[in-house]
């Protein structure tokens, strides 16, 4: 199943089918480096009856270019989002986000090859741009009134080299999340998410140590709250990528990546075409085919892509090379090979155990942060003025969105696309309908469904999940709601099976009963 929009290539030759993007990668690196692979929303009408749209099927056969250009994700098309969308007169609590950063220059130079020449200044007559553009470059000038955690206040708020360093975040990875937040703005419009007088408590906004993901979370944050009052925010700083605060210790989950690591070699190497293209790109280089490997070219070669530039090319007799152009043909080859360990990644089995130890910590604290927020608003109570968060933004990497997907069961979801977001929604049904529970037509009373919802961490009727990916809902491929009954008298997924599955659930693949257990039970 595809689990993502398929969104327009903007440079695609001509041979490609530009309505059928999409692109599978698995990072490797545990906590700290990213390791590279390779407008306005739409469908927000008045009527909020029809939740569950039907979702894409997957192509058995991808074409590696096409998903390549996915991977850009240029924003040049508009996008359709069904964040914000659910039952007549159900309210919405609180909206918790995980991005990765935007379109960013490569983390390797490829030996022998001009760098790609791209500007990473910011100007709104360059595109592509944003309307938005020119205020958000005003208003990251004024900065230094918000508080910024740790390290944080020493980075730069914009991207501001007109030779793009190594992994600088570009204008359009600033496009991308000036887009997403306006999507989101106006997807959440109607349901007064945030009041204009919103507190320091109810917006949460955190970042990893790299400007590209501050940048990035800056440029969401103001497309969703445009000119946001600065003394009112902190941005929390997030030493691991894994954005497992103070639970990162867990000796047994590095093993797991390590295995998986090994598997990918083994892939690797039994693959001849993909030896065969790395000899022929090093021939034309001059380089020993090791080197080239060790440089990473399909980091480069994607900045090309999408950028519309030509591949590297390199004069005759260059250190004893032959010369010539890297070629889209030899580029693709290493795509097909990625795609296809992505079917063996799965098949396997051993990312999906990393995965579950490595997001736990997050999935923890979105849980708990629902679990605050649905007892604020628990029946018979009153909110508090400027109560819990509201609205929650974690500005992150491939390496920490790709692993959260494949611990929520979404093994057949796209890999993070640059600006991909991940969005929780906490929804409240109302009055009239919090009779209306799984059981009803079935001979199961109301007591008897609310004591099972109770063993799922609380009582929680009336309060449900929603999950979004690139905003497609992908809440009923989770493996916490994927079988609930889509046609009960109840459409939406329970809090219930959500925090369940986080305090305990999820470890089943493991054979353990908890975070810790699993975490150390492993290596006793």
């Amino acid at each position: 199943m595809l689990l993502a929009l398929k969104p327009q290539a903007q440079h695609a030759p001509s041979q490609t089918t530009a309505n059928q993007l999409k692109l599978h990668l698995i990072p490797t690196t545990p906590m700290g480096e990213e390791r590279p692979h390779q407008g306005q929303g739409q469908g927000q009408g008045k009527s909020r009856k029809r939740v569950i749209p039907v979702p894409h099927t997957e192509d058995p056969d991808p074409d590696p270019i096409t998903e390549a250009y996915g991977y850009c994700n240029t924003p040049n098309r508009s996008e359709q989002s069904w964040e914000g969308h659910s039952p007549v007169d159900y309210k919405l609590l609180s909206v918790q986000v995980m991005i990765r950063h935007g379109d960013r220059y490569p983390l390797y130079a490829i030996p022998k090859t001009k760098r790609p020449a791209i500007d990473c200044t910011l100007s709104p007559k360059r595109k592509p741009s944003h309307p938005q553009l020119n205020s958000f470059i005003g208003h990251m000038a004024q900065g230094g009134r918000g508080r910024w955690e740790g390290t944080l206040s020493s980075l730069p708020r914009l991207p501001n080299h007109s030779a793009c360093e190594m992994g600088e975040l570009t204008q359009t990875g600033v496009v991308q999340h000036l887009r997403n937040g306006q999507l989101l703005r106006l997807a959440y419009k109607r349901h007064k998410l945030l009041l204009p007088n919103w507190s320091t408590k109810q917006v949460w906004v955190e970042t990893t140590g790299r400007s590209r993901t501050l940048q990035s979370g800056m440029a969401l944050l103001y497309g969703f709250l445009p000119d946001f009052d600065w003394s009112r925010l902190t941005v929390h700083h997030q030493w691991s990528t894994l954005f497992c605060g103070s639970a990162c210790d867990c000796p047994a989950r590095n093993p797991y990546l390590e295995e998986e690591q090994r598997r990918q070699y083994r892939l690797r190497a039994a693959d001849t075409e993909l030896e065969r293209t790395y000899a022929d790109m090093a021939r034309t280089l001059g380089l020993p085919p090791r080197q080239l490997r060790a440089a990473n070219p399909i980091d480069s070669l994607l900045c090309h892509l999408c950028h519309g530039l030509s591949f590297p090319c390199v004069s005759a007799g260059t250190a004893l090379g032959s010369g010539g152009c890297l070629t889209l043909a030899q580029f693709a080859v290493i795509r097909r090979q990625q795609l296809e360990d992505e079917v063996d990644r799965r098949r396997v089995g051993l990312y999906r155990r990393y995965a579950v130890l490595a997001t736990h910590p997050y999935l923890n604290r979105t849980a708990n942060r629902m679990e605050r927020v649905a007892k604020a608003y628990a029946r018979g109570r009153k909110p508090r003025a400027g109560g819990e968060e509201a609205f929650t933004l974690s500005s992150a990497h491939d390496v920490t969105v790709a692993p959260l997907l494949s611990a929520l069961g979404l093994e057949d979801a796209l890999f993070p696309r640059f600006a991909a977001r991940v969005v929780f929604e906490l929804w409240k049904s109302p009055p009239a309908t919090q009779g209306q529970y799984k059981g009803q037509g079935q001979g199961q009373n109301k007591a008897a469904w609310l004591k099972g919802e109770r063993s799922k961490g609380g009582n929680w009727g009336d309060m449900f999940v929603r999950v979004l990916y690139n905003g497609e809902d992908v809440t009923f491929h989770t493996t916490f709601c994927r079988s609930h009954d889509r046609n009960a008298a109840q459409p939406l997924c329970p809090l219930g099976n959500f925090l369940s599955f986080v305090k305990k659930d999820m470890f089943n693949v493991l054979n353990a009963t908890s975070y810790h257990n699993a975490c150390y039970r492993q290596t006793g």
